[in-house]
């Protein structure tokens, strides 16, 4: 990696540890104290992404065994494929240790130091590091990976970005304009894949394309006693956490759209290196694949479910809205005490200023759905695991106190989930809605593929909007209880107590179209019902 490009990267590594420190600090970053995936590694879960295809692309890449002379020495790490941009990796070429650390975060077999997803299939592309790459060789990497495995790739990691100096648009901002976002949402929609994307860090300078829509950007966390419940310092505020008004539109989000997810262990990870040995990493990088390889936890399961002929499974579980609304609704945020009043939550995360969740303007203001630092709160693999297993139900009948559903809402109509059970006072309620910005492609070929010299139109994001609602109210606003109703965002958010015991009922509504007057969309609610 040329020192030029270094600074492209998201991610630090450091010096090499011992081994019994590396057991240790894994256990934290995996285990209970992390996203706690290794639970679901285990009987009876037995899930480790098995026959599932994640994708990462970055500027390099891992080295394959049996193709890299670097990795001749270390079997650690199993890779479906690698290539170089759309085509096949030259051997001993562009092998780069920081997707290598990427890599084994997901996919590693290494007993000591597994990845989240040790048997999913991971095909990797390297974009290249000489001057004359740029987005359109992104994009056609990205293109590439999603469709591999007979187009059947569930999650896409990005470890990597551009800095807007480097955009060819005059006076580029984040406006989610720049060729390499357009192209993200375009193939999450178009290939149905989750992008995972490290979220913006230090002083900034990678931030294309973390002004996405359709993807989940990726902030990461530091221990507090062993715990990760910290936003690291690292991380880039937002815009009301002190930065400076130069960097609005350069390094943040125009408009005060959300620029973070989810969160992440990310601090002084312990990885091992192509040579075998091992290597302590901290940065962005390595908190983005672990919601790339939980995505391939909850694929295998929900497969498994679909095999098995489960009811209420289908292949709506697929779908990227579906994914980005389970592993947002189950994030954790404030601690549960131990009566089940805050969802079982596992940790209190807080932010820069040592804030949580109920100080965030987030929790107080129905137009901001996620926190600007802290995103939907941090992930849990397990809670994911035991928001989707709750199955998908329909709005045609009443539903159970946790769930998700995929469908789709007319512009101008809402759609009702009741809840079955009455709501217990003094309890949390976490309801997350998830839908696409749509962009499509300008297809001058008409090969119904990206190709270098081709762009895209964004036709707009449909403005929905997220209600809890008191059972027998008719009116969204007269009889809300909580509500998010932002404007700009591609994800409503509502975690709030409920005042009183009662029915309830869910309201999804499609307030203001932009572009087609169907719109499709997943929604994860968590509640906690009188028994």
């Amino acid at each position: 990696m040329t020192k030029k490009l270094t600074w492209i990267i998201l991610g630090l590594s450091a010096s090499c540890l011992s081994a019994p420190v590396i057991a240790s600090a894994l256990e934290s970053a995996l285990g209970t104290n992390g996203i706690d995936a290794l639970k679901l590694h285990q009987a009876p879960y037995n899930l480790i992404g098995r026959k599932i295809a994640i994708g990462q692309v970055e500027i390099g890449r891992p080295g394959m065994f049996g193709w890299d002379k670097a990795v001749s020495k270390n079997r650690a790490i199993s890779l479906a494929a690698v290539f170089l941009r759309n085509g096949p990796a030259k051997s001993n070429s562009g092998v780069d240790p920081h997707a290598y650390n990427v890599a084994g975060m997901m996919v590693s077999q290494d007993k000591a130091l597994p990845g989240v997803a040790p048997g999913a299939r991971l095909y990797s592309s390297a974009v290249g590091s000489t001057k004359n790459m740029g987005q359109p060789e992104d994009c056609l990497s990205a293109q590439h990976i999603a469709l591999q495995n007979s187009g059947d790739v569930r999650a896409i990691n990005f470890s990597f970005g551009k800095p807007l100096s480097r955009d060819p648009r005059p006076d580029a901002t984040l406006d989610g304009n720049a060729l390499l976002t357009l192209c993200v949402d375009w193939s999450s929609r178009v290939h149905d894949v989750l992008y995972a994307i490290a979220g913006n860090q230090g002083k900034g300078g990678i931030p294309i394309p973390t002004d996405n829509f359709n993807g989940i950007n990726v902030a990461f966390s530091s221990r507090r006693g062993g715990v990760f419940n910290k936003v690291d310092v690292a991380n880039l505020a937002g815009a009301n956490q002190g930065v400076s008004g130069r960097l609005v539109g350069k390094e943040l989000n125009l408009d005060g759209r959300r620029a973070i997810s989810l969160v992440a262990p990310g601090n002084n990870i312990p990885l091992l290196n192509p040579d075998g040995k091992l290597n302590k990493v901290t940065g962005t990088s390595f908190a983005a694949p672990q919601v790339t390889a939980t995505v391939a936890l909850l694929q295998e399961f929900a497969d498994r479910q679909m095999r098995t002929k489960q009811p209420r499974w289908s292949i709506d579980s697929r779908h990227h809205q579906v994914m980005k609304a389970v592993l947002l609704n189950s994030a954790d945020k404030i601690q549960d005490s131990g009566d089940g009043l805050r969802l079982g939550m596992s940790r209190t995360l807080i932010d820069k200023q040592n804030e949580d969740w109920l100080d965030s303007d987030a929790y107080k203001d129905p137009t901001i759905p996620l926190d600007a630092q802290m995103g939907a709160g941090h992930l849990n693999a397990f809670r994911a695991y035991e928001q989707l297993s709750a199955g998908q139900w329909q709005p045609s009948a009443a539903v159970p106190a946790t769930g998700w559903d995929y469908r789709t809402v007319n512009a101008g109509a809402s759609v009702d989930y009741i809840l079955a059970k009455p709501l217990k006072q003094g309890s949390f309620v976490a309801v997350t809605l998830s839908w696409d910005r749509l962009v499509e492609l300008n297809d001058k070929n008409k090969n119904q593929q990206y190709d270098v010299g081709e762009n895209f139109r964004d036709r707009g994001l449909n403005n929905l909007d997220l209600y809890l609602v008191k059972a027998n109210a008719q009116n969204s606003d007269a009889g809300a209880v909580c509500s998010s109703i932002s404007q700009i965002d591609s994800v409503e958010h509502i975690f709030c107590p409920v005042a009183a015991t009662g029915y309830y009922k869910i309201r999804v509504q499609f307030r203001q179209k932009l572009n087609e007057a169907t719109q499709p969309y997943s929604l994860a609610w968590w509640s906690v019902p009188i028994n």
